[in-house]
């Protein structure tokens, strides 16, 4: 059976990828694409998810938009530097115009009515901030019990990409991130960048998803600011593709390897604000250290086979 999927996203090329990889993967049953602010403003990530998903043929699933700013402190900065201005490298206009109204109840509406309607559970892809996902378990305690698993693309082991301790998705709202991660029961993958930095894609293999078809060729042509930060940043001539390699599990769950452990969130204002923090000690050291200690609760995504990983998004990507 096709794996009931709802993608919650910020688009952002990476998502952009992710949304792509779901839309064309047949064992997925996309039930809806929620929107967040995040990479740029919410009216542009929402304008981005519904040209992805015209791009891949999918008029079929409905999208909403969600949050336009997070749940206590406002995002300080969006991420144009690196995907561009639009989102998209400047090329959101390009892309085919959606093929679907916006649906008018919201994120909220469109989520609670997918999971209601939902006959086995579902998995649920955040990858953005975590906003709507913190604001659908807070109003709506009823659907937890629909939830399968929610495959978190967010956090950083040892240190961000926005701050020396940040990553970029939990940063912009760490509230939300700490009432899904640490407050919430139902079961969540985190994939941290860590690991998806390690899955970065080169030119190589981007000039392959151009030469597949036309999905792949209009996909690489969203890259170019992308591949300019990286090189900028890291001296890489390629991309990382971190919301794909989420969205990859969730498709596939153990194409990540993972190990359970305690997380935590930093919300204070300091220079720590959005930090992830994993405990990564035995659980019989924790005891030792602090009596009563939880065991852990997060499935943290920490090593996958990277050839494996990168062939698997290409092929799936490239059946457009």
């Amino acid at each position: 059976m096709p794996t009931p999927l709802i993608i919650d996203t910020d688009p952002g090329v990476d998502d952009a990828f992710a949304i792509a990889l779901a839309a064309l993967s047949e064992d997925v049953d996309l039930l809806g694409v929620t929107t967040v602010f995040g990479n740029v403003p919410l009216e542009a990530t929402t304008r981005n998810a519904r040209r992805v998903l015209a791009l891949c043929g999918r008029a079929d699933v409905p999208v909403a938009a969600g949050a336009a700013r997070p749940l206590v402190h406002a995002q300080l900065h969006r991420a144009s530097h690196v995907h561009g201005s639009d989102g998209l490298s400047g090329r959101s206009a390009a892309l085919p115009e959606p093929g679907r109204a916006l649906e008018p109840g919201g994120a909220m509406s469109l989520l609670v009515s997918l999971l209601e309607a939902a006959d086995e559970p579902v998995t649920i892809a955040p990858i953005g901030p975590l906003t709507n996902i913190a604001l659908l378990l807070a109003a709506h305690p009823e659907v937890r019990e629909k939830i399968g698993r929610i495959v978190v693309m967010g956090g950083g082991l040892a240190g961000g990409n926005t701050t020396g301790a940040a990553e970029f998705n939990i940063w912009s709202d760490p509230e939300a991130a700490r009432r899904v991660l640490v407050e919430e029961t139902v079961p969540c993958v985190l994939v941290p960048m860590d690991l998806t930095y390690r899955c970065a894609v080169d030119r190589t293999w981007l000039g392959k998803l151009a030469a597949s078809g036309p999905i792949g060729a209009a996909l690489e042509a969203l890259t170019p600011d992308y591949v300019a930060h990286y090189r900028k940043a890291l001296g890489w001539d390629g991309v990382v593709l971190h919301d794909a390699v989420a969205v990859a599990e969730a498709i596939r769950p153990g194409i990540l390897r993972t190990e359970t452990y305690p997380v935590e969130v930093e919300c204070s204002l300091g220079p720590a604000r959005g930090a992830t923090l994993v405990d990564r000690r035995r659980q019989a050291l924790r005891e030792d250290a602090e009596g009563d200690v939880a065991p852990g609760r997060i499935e943290v995504a920490v090593d996958t086979e990277l050839e494996g990983l990168r062939a698997f998004i290409l092929e799936r990507l490239a059946r457009g």
